[in-house]
């Protein structure tokens, strides 16, 4: 039993649902109990202590304690791509996604960037991910073995191509369908792993190939279902040329039977408003990918306004068409993009989108994203006064919300003082 002590956060509400302050439980003096990987109890540290004297404490001083970040929506088979000179999509895709994708036939070098991938993301703070591998099942195997060996909560699945795309890299619908089954039953819910059955995007899966992946779910419900829509105005244009019996691109999906409350619609940024009311009445998931979305030029995703629909949104660094592995800076860009929008988004809206709100998203916020009694221990611990900079800015500050702010915008995974996944440190700092 260890007992963390420092500045805790938790979630009682969402901050966009209802005022931040009502929304949160900020303890300056606060303590977070674990036991066998879970957190038994969060409360004042000397409650805590007082309660459970035999606990190993471990002091955090004035560092902040939340839950551990939760990036809704990545390509791990992009590491070593990212932050490739920008193109627009469609050209970044063929220039440099692509052929790295190919190499994940080799399990070796798939294993090997699997490794890299859970190493970065820990080290700035991020406990579990939603992730695009490639048509490769070995890719899918490489991911949730390591993740399996880290005792890791990870959403993964095989994406699905069979057109638009180069020859080593499209699968069939029927191989899409039996490769992502078998994957299915050897890797859902075994341990802390969840699949999430993944065409790529419209453009590069034909009408049987959606069928297919869209009998599948019908198959296995349990099961996420992860895509992309509306990133680009090109994109769209695309869908619209491939399918001009379309009412517009989500109705691509649900035609498919690729429509529903658990599926996560990466980007959609330039929706119609049939598809904003249709994801409402499903009940779907939108993940915001905004160091991507300005990275590669794809636009503005108003988050305000989607929550304000009453639309679950998660966010995501997008890896690597986004430009960080960080959920810091992604937290930062999405302030930036609120601003733009005309709707600034508080430090503690911020943070929800990071942790339970990203959770939600995966229908895993009873499981990660919160620090709560019986939630698995996944935490960050930042450090408020990690720069100069930062702790010039943090010295000034009149209250908590001010002090964590600086972190939000200017913090990388320098401002990570640890790390913990299961109830263990896997990243550390003096």
């Amino acid at each position: 039993m260890q007992l963390l002590t420092g500045q805790t956060l938790s979630f009682r509400d969402d901050p966009f649902a209802v005022p931040f302050a009502e929304a949160c439980t900020l303890r300056r003096q606060g303590g977070v109990l674990i036991e066998d990987g879970r957190i038994r109890a969060v409360d004042e540290a000397e409650t805590l202590r007082a309660a459970h004297p035999q606990a190993e404490v471990i002091s955090y001083g004035a560092d902040l304690i939340c839950a551990g970040f939760v990036d809704a929506h990545v390509h791990y088979s992009q590491t070593a791509i990212i932050a490739s000179w920008g193109l627009r999509l469609i050209d970044w895709l063929n220039t440099y996604t692509f052929p790295e994708e190919a190499r994940f036939g080799d399990p070796g070098y798939a294993a090997e960037i699997a490794a890299r991938y859970l190493d970065l993301t820990a080290a700035h703070g991020t406990t579990t991910m939603a992730s695009f591998c490639t048509i490769h099942p070995a890719s899918v195997e490489a991911l949730f073995t390591e993740a399996q060996a880290r005792g890791q909560c990870v959403v993964a699945g095989k994406t699905c191509m069979d057109r638009n795309a180069p020859d080593d890299l499209r699968d069939s619908a029927q191989s899409a369908y039996d490769d992502s089954k078998a994957l299915i039953a050897r890797w859902h819910g075994r341990d802390r792993l969840h699949y999430a059955i993944t065409p790529r995007f419209t453009p590069t899966s034909s009408p049987d190939q959606l069928a297919a992946l869209g009998g599948l779910w019908a198959e296995h419900p349990d099961c996420l279902m992860q895509t992309h829509l509306s990133e680009q105005t090109d994109e769209i244009a695309w869908v619209r040329d491939l399918h001009p019996e379309a009412r517009d691109y989500l109705d691509t999906y649900e035609a498919h039977g690729l429509l529903g409350a658990r599926g996560l619609y990466g980007h959609a940024i330039h929706l119609e408003p049939r598809e904003i009311d249709r994801l409402t009445e499903t009940g779907a998931a939108l993940i915001h990918c905004p160091t991507s979305n300005t990275f590669i030029g794809s636009g503005l995703f108003n988050t305000a306004a989607m929550k304000a629909r009453g639309i679950s949104t998660g966010l995501a660094t997008d890896t690597g068409g986004g430009s960080s592995f960080s959920m810091l800076r992604t937290m930062a860009a999405a302030y930036e993009i609120g601003q733009l929008t005309g709707t600034p988004l508080h430090a503690a809206q911020l943070i929800w989108l990071a942790t339970q709100g990203s959770a939600g998203a995966l229908h895993l916020d009873h499981e990660i994203g919160n620090l709560a009694p019986g939630m698995a221990a996944d935490l960050v611990v930042l450090d408020l006064a990690s720069t100069p900079a930062i702790a010039q800015r943090q010295a000034e500050a009149r209250n908590l919300w001010e002090a964590v702010f600086p972190t939000l915008m200017m913090g990388d995974d320098r401002a990570v003082r640890a790390t913990w996944i299961n109830g263990r440190p896997v990243t550390s700092k003096p």
